[in-house]
């Protein structure tokens, strides 16, 4: 009899071991690169509970979701690709928002620095400099529907450069000369103000352009409840305030 207690009592113990080790994989969207990891590694700091980030692009995620999700028990991502994967049924719950991206206004350090307060200034800046930069992603579409709002999108067709992401952006602005002046997720600005990015502004909030993000857990998920309780972490004061440092809102 007290053998099987023993063994009762270990096995236990050995279930909550096994439970506590339980390792979520969050697949994140690219903009969340410099946040998303540090609040990982607080997570397990405070929990015991490891949690796998992989940061991809939206065309990296759209594949690995195609593809079956490559064994993630969590998406972050925009709006649009969290509605999207509940559609196809692969979700357990409900989205929950982690936050936002806005968009801000680079040149290269040292160059000169324009007026940027106000939409009108950001207007004629973009007609003064030299070349105008921002990528032919997302936050790049919603800086082109600007340039259309303020009817200057024809205009400054010529002295346009679209790189495809925001790595690339952040070189071609870096490596530019004269008085060019770039736009990109300020998320995706912070990391590169080390390295010659400075940033002079953001846009102003009338015509500011937010990404939202949203966290799913998969139906597949096999830690569902650490899922959730991650995704309820993300939420507390000391996350956002890391997600804040990296420019996520």
């Amino acid at each position: 009899m007290k053998r099987f207690v023993l063994l009762a009592v270990v096995l236990g113990v050995a279930g909550v071991i096994t439970a506590s080790a339980a390792q979520i994989k969050v697949l994140g969207a690219n903009p969340l690169q410099e946040g998303l990891p540090r609040i990982a590694e607080q997570y397990k700091r405070e929990t015991g509970q490891d949690v796998n980030v992989q940061i991809a692009t939206t065309g990296e995620l759209n594949k690995i979701l195609a593809a079956g999700g490559d064994g993630a028990d969590i998406l972050i991502g925009t709006t649009a690709m969290a509605d999207q994967v509940i559609k196809e049924g692969k979700v357990s719950g409900s989205k929950t928002m982690i936050g936002r991206v806005g968009i801000g206004i680079i040149v290269r350090r040292g160059a000169a620095v324009p007026k940027v307060a106000t939409a009108e200034a950001i207007k004629q800046a973009v007609l003064a400099a030299d070349g105008v930069v921002y990528n032919t992603a997302g936050s790049g579409q919603s800086v082109q529907r600007m340039f259309d709002q303020m009817d200057i999108g024809e205009q400054i067709k010529s002295k346009s450069a679209r790189p495809g992401n925001a790595a690339q952006t952040m070189e071609r602005v870096m490596q530019g000369k004269g008085n060019e002046i770039g736009f990109g997720l300020l998320s995706e600005i912070q990391p590169y103000e080390a390295k010659g990015i400075q940033l002079i502004g953001r846009l102003p909030e009338d015509i500011q352009a937010y990404t939202n993000y949203e966290a799913v857990i998969f139906a597949s998920s096999k830690t569902a409840d650490v899922a959730k309780d991650f995704i309820r972490f993300l939420a507390t004061p000391a996350a956002k305030k890391m997600f804040a440092a990296t420019g996520v809102d």
